[in-house]
């Protein structure tokens, strides 16, 4: 593959980023790349921006110019204007993960993780976790993050591939989730 550029993203990358999300987000995905991964959460070019100025939570790859993945993480803070997020607030304190209770602040959430069909099954989903859980074990031991249920190609790249951890299941707008967890210190080994 030709060389890949992981960069935390910039106000000039978010009309690229918001393309990309377009074309694999569940409203507006092609209906036969369904099966193969989706993002649930529409964003908009406000939020966008206030994720880089307020989080410098956006990360993205870019191949020859093009970006062709991105990753968000950021605070629950930031997040906790969604009601899904504020749901998943609500329940931190009743998980414990590395001996400790999560809460706001030693936890944060990732995701979405939008990777471009012309580039999964490469090294990308491991290179833009990687660039992002570094970025964010400066401030956060702990990442959280769910998967729907209804997405298996997300949950078998998240379990197998990057080795995050199942810490719960749950509901919310009678979806059914898989509720995930890393330690941000681990050393990254990615089985492939």
């Amino acid at each position: 593959m030709k060389n890949i550029d992981y960069k935390v993203a910039k106000l000039s990358d978010i009309e690229a980023v918001l393309a990309l999300h377009f074309k694999y987000q569940v409203d507006s995905i092609a209906p036969e790349d369904k099966k193969d991964g989706f993002v649930t959460t529409p964003f908009t070019k406000e939020e966008l921006t206030s994720l880089i100025e307020q989080e410098e939570g956006l990360f993205i790859a870019r191949v020859e110019g093009k970006v062709v993945a991105y990753v968000m993480a950021a605070s629950w803070q930031f997040w906790s204007a969604w009601p899904m997020f504020a749901h998943m607030i609500k329940d931190l304190s009743n998980l414990n993960y590395l001996g400790q209770q999560l809460s706001v602040d030693n936890s944060y959430q990732y995701g979405p993780i939008c990777i471009d069909k012309s580039v999964r099954g490469t090294e990308v989903l491991a290179g833009i976790f990687h660039f992002s859980l570094a970025h964010m074990a400066k401030r956060y031991p702990i990442l959280v993050t769910f998967i729907n249920k209804t997405n298996p190609r997300s949950y078998e790249a998240h379990v197998r591939k990057l080795r995050l951890e199942v810490i719960q299941e749950f509901t919310f707008n009678q979806n059914h989730y898989y509720e995930l967890v890393y330690d941000t210190s681990k050393k990254i080994s990615i089985k492939e």
